[in-house]
């Protein structure tokens, strides 16, 4: 009588998958194939809650690229805040006959965190926004996920093996988000992705005929900036590791990012190892080091800027128009940044988060910060959040840089965690640099890795000879 019922059961399960495929196509066929695998995962997230943590910053990776494949999942954006609920209602349930140990986190930079969300929220009442929804969409990228992330980085990053899987995570993501980028200059786009440069991708990303390579990120400019940024950190990290496996890895993240910097075509990505190394220099406070790495930064830039060596190379001719100060380009913007200057001279909370650059014409079409483009991270925070948000979160951004330059150099001991924490502070501050030329900073994946290493460069003294121990509370 048994057997009769399950196959009663398993009829009526395929009719049913089969009636749902039939009336929403494909994605709810992906949904039901999806299920178990669904169940699995939320069994490990609520028993190590760590691993919503490193989805998240896996997702970052992929989640911008997938509705060219799946248009129906544009809407797939929410995945992010979804996952970093799960992730603090696993880490509730994990200890739920215990008490939660918050004293990780209770830390400066949650407070940071914690203000800059705060005063993102209240722009929310600012007299000059008028769309909540623009300001709902914009909020969670600019301070949302900051105020997420931090907390759980200083809860569960608890010791050395997990931020070492933490770069591990990263390096491997970065190698396959090169990989897809060299599959596109070397065989090409595939049809999902020609479909989308037909459909207005190729305004910005085929130049005088050549393709500026995106992988599987949103745009070229995001993927050159968060490619030459693991490059910096994959470069250091390397210098740092003992085991010639591991420096094998870490020099091969770091020669497939700096490739896939230069294939994107994007000219202002340059200035992240450059302004990268200077700071690693400087923290090394090895007077060898100091003057051999200056030297050839010097001599980087006097490739690109008093030389046509490879001008008949089109990346290179590109990477070298960064450094013309004529480039009309550049022109343009800093013509848009006048007429920003002075529609915010009487607005010194900017015009609303969410409301300013192309972005914004989804929602408000006809406004005037929407039709006049920010190119820039710092430009868009000054637009949207006006001169009190800008110097605000300026002080945040160098708050962090300085005391994480001070513990490398002052206060760290083990060799290994000091490079490992110059590393990120040098990735964060080129991050930083390159964030006047392109709005990076608060773009996927390079937000999250930057907020996660923000967690973990001002607690790192918690890590320093302990490999594998807790946190030492403070």
């Amino acid at each position: 009588m048994r057997l009769p019922q399950y196959l009663v059961i398993l009829l009526a399960s395929i009719l049913f998958s089969a009636y749902l495929i039939s009336e929403n196509g494909i994605v709810a066929g992906i949904g039901l194939i999806a299920i178990p695998f669904v169940f699995f995962y939320l069994t490990l997230l609520f028993q190590k809650p760590i691993i919503g943590l490193y989805s998240a910053i896996g997702l970052g990776f992929f989640l911008l690229g997938i509705p060219r494949y799946l248009p129906a999942l544009s809407v797939i954006g929410v995945a992010m805040d979804g996952i970093l609920l799960l992730t603090y209602i696993a880490l509730l349930f994990s200890k739920f006959y215990e008490k939660i140990d918050w004293k990780p986190a209770k830390k400066d930079i949650t407070l940071l965190a914690a203000i800059w969300l705060g005063y993102s929220l209240l722009e929310g009442l600012n007299p000059e926004a008028h769309s909540k929804a623009a300001w709902l969409a914009g909020v969670r990228g600019i301070a949302l996920y900051m105020m997420l992330i931090i907390p759980l980085v200083l809860i569960l990053i608890n010791n050395r093996k997990k931020l070492d899987l933490f770069l591990y995570l990263w390096g491997t993501l970065s190698i396959l988000v090169s990989l897809k980028g060299i599959m596109q200059i070397t065989i090409g786009v595939d049809q999902w992705e020609k479909m989308w440069l037909d459909n207005g991708g190729a305004v910005t990303h085929i130049l005088f005929g050549k393709l500026r390579v995106f992988s599987f990120l949103s745009d070229a400019a995001n993927f050159g900036a968060n490619q030459a940024y693991t490059a910096v950190v994959a470069t250091i990290v390397g210098l740092a590791e003992k085991g010639w496996r591991k420096k094998i890895f870490y020099f091969t993240v770091s020669l497939l990012g700096l490739y896939g910097m230069v294939i994107s075509g994007t000219r202002g990505a340059i200035s992240i190892p450059l302004a990268g190394f200077m700071i690693y220099f400087i923290l090394k406070k090895n007077v060898a080091v100091m003057v051999s790495g200056f030297l050839l930064l010097v001599m980087v830039f006097v490739f690109f800027k008093y030389t046509n060596v490879g001008q008949g190379n089109a990346q290179i001719s590109r990477m070298r128009s960064a450094f013309d100060p004529n480039d009309a380009s550049l022109q343009v913007r800093l013509e848009n940044q006048k007429k920003l200057k002075a529609y915010l001279a009487t607005r010194p909370f900017g015009g609303g988060v969410g409301h300013a650059g192309v972005k914004a014409q989804r929602y408000l079409p006809n406004a005037f910060l929407s039709s006049v483009a920010t190119d820039s991270w710092f430009v868009m925070i000054w637009a949207e959040q006006g001169i009190v948000g800008l110097i605000l979160h300026l002080f945040i951004l160098f708050y962090i840089v300085i005391k994480s330059s001070y513990l490398v150099v002052f206060r760290i001991r083990d060799p290994v965690l000091k490079m490992k924490m110059a590393a990120l502070t040098s990735g964060m501050f080129g991050i930083m640099v390159a964030s006047y030329g392109n709005e990076i900073l608060g773009s996927l994946p390079t937000s999250l890795l930057i907020y996660t290493s923000m967690a973990l460069m001002l607690s790192a003294e918690s890590l320093d000879f302990i490999p594998n121990q807790p946190l030492k509370q403070t």
